[in-house]
């Protein structure tokens, strides 16, 4: 591991924590009592849910755009996001009464684009382009640099990051014993780079955990090796927190000071987020949930600790629903999708049902055409079960019935169709 210099001062940090103070708030450091009886620990949310514009990605964007008012006097900024940097920067605009050009993907949801114009009202014109934040990104450097007009990074700049360490001023600031371990989703690394840089001078003992979803590597692939890595492909479910590259700036820092990088499974990001609202009424997005999806990964390690999992936005669209609880109902085992051959004859499917089913399980999704020229038709049939353990039997029984076909799980070209 190489020594950098590139981790931002502590003395830039509490600047940018004067410089947010009028719009960013303080959000609460809650204890958690029942995630710290099931892990043994002392574990405590930071809510940056409950910030304005529900994400931590206002207090980068307002230091930026603020500095870039109070020290060049610019009257105009320029940002490309597909979510919550572009919320944070129409909101900065709005407040210091400046205009804003956002670019956002032609794919980016409604919902996202409407939260972008409330938050920036007249201040902001949101501009839709690509069908990805990289093409996005592209298009708006360029009209920055034709337009002469300043371009707010979502990650790579040091105020952007200065902004995201005032979260970590105020973790210390708040906690009433020292803090063992901190965990915190990595996507550009800018949250990151902000908590490293304070912890590193003020609180070293404690262990900085970077979480990033299984599809979307980007900082553990780089550190295997040893280079800032751009990758082929994500997977942009954890939309918050996937990025095909990091910044440089901000890869330097991590590379150096993180003290671990973990991954997490999409499926169990979706399986903790609908654990926080089922059972403490807590909206957050899936990058919202990579740090407390995490805790099970480190469970020996966190007995008897202190541990803080940043809670980074609660952005969820509502009609995301249907498709988390389905990812977390596959990584929990209780969904399970075949091609089941059913003889074309009158009771087969009657037959399925009472000697293959169990008495718990339940039929999720049947899809099944008759070709009246043929013995047998297949149909797709999605299964859901009330307890893992009960798939095994299943399938035997599916086995010694001849209605085992195909199973679609396992089959990512086949089950992308489904899911």
């Amino acid at each position: 591991m190489n020594t950098s210099n590139n981790k931002i001062s502590l003395g830039e940090i509490e600047r940018a924590q004067q410089n947010i103070k009028e719009l960013v708030k303080h959000t609460p450091l809650i204890k958690m009592l029942n995630f710290s009886e099931n892990y043994q620990a002392n574990i405590f949310f930071k809510r940056e849910d409950l910030q304005r514009v529900r994400s931590y990605k206002i207090r980068g964007a307002f230091n930026k755009i603020k500095s870039l008012v109070d020290d060049d006097h610019v009257k105009s900024v320029v940002c490309a996001s597909a979510g919550n940097h572009a919320q944070g920067v129409a909101q900065a605009c709005h407040f210091l009464n400046i205009s804003g050009v956002i670019f956002m993907p032609i794919t980016t949801p409604m919902q996202k684009i409407r939260q972008v114009e409330m938050f920036g009202k007249d201040n902001v014109e949101v501009k839709l382009f690509g069908d990805t934040f990289d093409e996005s990104f592209y298009i708006a450097k360029i009209f920055s640099e034709k337009n002469n007009i300043a371009f707010v990074h979502p990650f790579n700049d040091k105020k952007i990051i200065a902004g995201q360490g005032t979260l970590a001023l105020e973790l210390l600031e708040d906690a009433k014993e020292t803090i063992d371990y901190i965990f915190v989703p990595v996507g550009g690394g800018g949250l990151a780079s902000g908590i490293i840089s304070v912890f590193k001078e003020i609180s070293p003992k404690t262990k900085i955990i970077g979480v990033e979803p299984e599809g979307a590597p980007s900082l553990k692939t780089s550190i295997k090796n040893g280079a800032n890595t751009e990758l082929e492909t994500i997977d942009k479910f954890v939309d918050g927190a996937a990025v095909k590259k990091m910044g440089d700036l901000t890869f330097d820092i991590c590379e150096n000071y993180i003290d671990d990088v973990i991954t997490v499974p999409e499926g169990k990001v979706c399986s903790t987020l609908l654990k926080l609202y089922n059972e403490k009424a807590i909206v957050v997005e899936p990058a919202g949930a990579l740090s407390v999806s995490a805790l099970d990964y480190y469970k020996e390690k966190i007995k008897g600790k202190n541990v803080v999992c940043v809670i980074s936005g609660g952005n969820n669209d509502i009609t995301r629903m249907e498709e988390i609880k389905e990812r977390s109902l596959l990584f929990e085992g209780l969904k399970h999708y075949f091609i089941v051959p059913f003889p074309q004859r009158a009771g087969a499917l009657k037959e399925f049902v009472v000697d293959v089913l169990g008495k718990n399980d339940d039929i999720a999704f049947f899809e099944y055409t008759k070709k009246s020229s043929r013995t047998q038709g297949s149909a797709i049939v999605g299964i859901e079960l009330k307890n893992k353990e009960d798939f095994k039997p299943m399938v035997d029984r599916m086995k010694r019935l001849g209605f085992l076909g195909e199973y679609l799980n396992d089959n990512p070209q086949l089950f992308q169709f489904l899911i």
